[in-house]
């Protein structure tokens, strides 16, 4: 069923300082790091929306960060917050994605869809075993004015340090055979992500 309670968010806003370039432009097999994402979530979202500060992404809503100076994830979600509330009040949760994860478990959209209706917190991180995923997120809209003033009056950057103060659940995820939630940080995280695609092929054979 297509979600139209929750706005899917893409964070691809960053510099991507260790890669060397923009990581929403790197290729995988092939194909853009960003675009398996969102093939993903196209079949379960209603509305995704990208936020990026140096790119334009085709066919696809794009918004750069509402507030300047590349803050981090948290200006991300407060962009896709505030987007969401000028055009569709409808939207009660902004659930966000990072653009350089390709092999995410497509299931965690179900649990996000199925916790937004349990409404007992106001935010959801992904949990593997003692690793938190906190990119993967299920963010109330009732977060946006304390947010906001966290972030420009209080100038908190730091996802973790902010969610402590929140109050966070986790959302907790089986460990699986691969590395599902490796993010590609690196020139050689993309070779090791390589190696990964091949053998999630090998074992479809």
């Amino acid at each position: 069923m297509i979600e139209d309670n929750i706005l899917a968010a893409v964070l691809a806003g960053g510099k991507s300082r260790r890669f060397g370039n923009n990581k929403s432009e790197i290729r995988l097999k092939g194909k853009k790091l960003i675009d398996y994402t969102l093939e993903k979530l196209e079949t379960k979202f209603e509305k995704i929306i990208i936020i990026s500060n140096d790119l334009n992404f085709k066919n696809y809503t794009t918004i750069k960060d509402c507030i300047g100076g590349q803050l981090g994830p948290l200006a991300g979600v407060l962009s896709a917050m505030k987007w969401a509330k000028i055009n569709n009040s409808k939207f009660n949760w902004i659930a966000t994605f990072p653009c350089d994860t390709p092999f995410f478990n497509i299931s965690i959209i179900e649990k996000f869809k199925d916790v937004s209706k349990k409404k007992d917190s106001n935010l959801y991180f992904v949990k593997v075993k003692n690793k938190l995923h906190n990119i993967f997120g299920l963010w109330s809209m009732n977060l946006l004015d304390e947010l906001e003033k966290d972030l420009v009056i209080n100038e908190e950057r730091k996802v973790e340090n902010w969610a402590k103060k929140i109050g966070v659940k986790t959302i907790n995820i089986e460990d699986e055979k691969y590395d599902t939630f490796l993010n590609i940080n690196t020139k050689e995280d993309l070779e090791y992500a390589e190696n990964i695609f091949e053998k999630i092929n090998n074992d479809k054979l």
